[in-house]
């Protein structure tokens, strides 16, 4: 496949006449709305020939919200090895407390597709958030987490699913060994059934990096006891941060150099964003608060507003900046009728998810996951079965 950067001019009838493509080809790998509008510096992925043969093995994974739309969920499943669910949570005394919505129809469209679907457990409290408490609870007491693997057990022998991933962040430096403890419990209750155990770890650089995200993960530990671990790779640019790509890859290229250090590359997934953030400008820590986007959407917010896409060559992403008034309703002609606000987007494009996925085999890792899948950005998944065989069983 080729990425081609659209021009001053362009477009897509002219894009497909030069490449000898169909234009409805182009609009369908990226998602192009009507009346097909082109800006210049958005990327464009071309299917210019037939894939490579030898290719090599890759696992793919994608988590979602039970209310994510079946549509999404059928696109999406046959590039994805894994489904993870998301969420499970738990009490103190180890029983489980599902999704508010049902979530057997992603069960089952998921082995419909050789997908493994996935359970994620995650420790959020009454206020859906990360709980640090209730991990001290279920990480050190043996009977509430020996009712927690009981459960889990229930629901892969009774439900289907077929691995389970720790997503537990914030924890306490304390409970650093308790947890590698707790991840080595699950992975040996749950490995005679078949099924997987993986662990989310935050994006270190060091084994003494400090911080409430970093001090409880040994990522030496969780990578010898896990079936494999996902690097989460991204949030850099964040909701309450300053302006700034989501996944920079000079950053995601050095916490995956020291996760090789310490873990196997064929024990790794690359963390992947499927989403970018809008902030206004100028930005003030503790006020500002950017507004999340999909990828396609955010394309579309620049050829509607009728600017340029720049592309960072350190972090290897896409920006744009734009403009909004900021008194709509104020009388022409008046000086509030003037104001505006200006706008700082970044996000993913096929260049970006290409080298991101460059990285991945450049290290030989065992394959990516994505947060989140919930909006179809199809050319990841094109690039992903382009570049790589998807490998649709579980364990090697």
């Amino acid at each position: 496949m080729l990425i081609y950067t659209v021009k001053t001019g362009d477009t897509v009838n002219n894009i497909a006449t030069t490449y000898n493509l169909s234009p409805s080809s182009i609009i369908y790998n990226n998602q192009l709305p009507w009346p097909y509008n082109l800006t210049v510096g958005q990327s464009l992925l071309l299917s210019t020939g037939a894939s490579p043969t030898d290719k090599r093995s890759f696992y793919t994974g994608g988590y979602a919200y039970p209310f994510i739309s079946e549509w999404v969920l059928e696109e999406t499943l046959p590039f994805l090895s894994y489904l993870y669910i998301f969420s499970y949570g738990f009490t103190t005394e180890g029983e489980l407390i599902p999704p508010l919505l049902d979530d057997t129809f992603m069960i089952t469209a998921a082995k419909n597709h050789g997908t493994s679907p996935i359970l994620t457990l995650t420790p959020f409290g009454p206020d859906g958030q990360f709980n640090n408490y209730l991990i001290s609870q279920i990480v050190n007491n043996i009977d509430a987490r020996r009712i927690l693997k009981d459960n889990l057990v229930a629901q892969i022998t009774e439900r289907g699913f077929e691995g389970v991933d720790i997503d537990f962040e914030f924890i306490l430096a304390s409970d650093r060994d308790a947890f590698v403890d707790f991840v080595a419990y699950m992975q040996q209750s749950l490995s005679p059934l078949g099924a997987t155990v993986s662990v989310a770890l935050a994006p270190k650089t060091s084994d003494t990096q400090k911080g409430l995200l970093y001090e409880g993960k040994d990522y030496a530990r969780l990578g010898a006891v896990a079936d494999y671990v996902l690097l989460m790779t991204y949030e850099w640019g964040y909701t309450y941060g300053p302006p700034m790509a989501v996944a920079p890859l000079n950053k995601v290229r050095e916490v995956v150099e020291y996760a090789l250090t310490v873990i196997p590359a064929d024990k790794i997934h690359l963390g992947i964003p499927n989403y970018g953030y809008d902030w206004t400008l100028p930005y003030v820590r503790g006020e500002s608060k950017a507004v999340t986007l999909g990828n396609v959407e955010a394309t579309q917010l620049a050829i509607t507003n009728g600017v340029p896409i720049q592309y960072d060559e350190v972090a290897l992403s896409p920006f744009f900046r734009y403009n909004t008034a900021s008194n709509a309703g104020s009388p022409a002609g008046s000086p509030e009728s003037d104001s505006y606000t200006e706008h700082e987007v970044w996000f993913e494009d096929a260049r970006s998810i290409n080298e991101k996925l460059a990285l991945g085999e450049e290290y030989n890792l065992r394959g990516f996951s994505c947060w989140q899948i919930m909006e179809l950005f199809r050319p990841l998944w094109l690039l992903s079965a382009d570049r790589f065989s998807i490998n649709k069983t579980p364990f090697p």
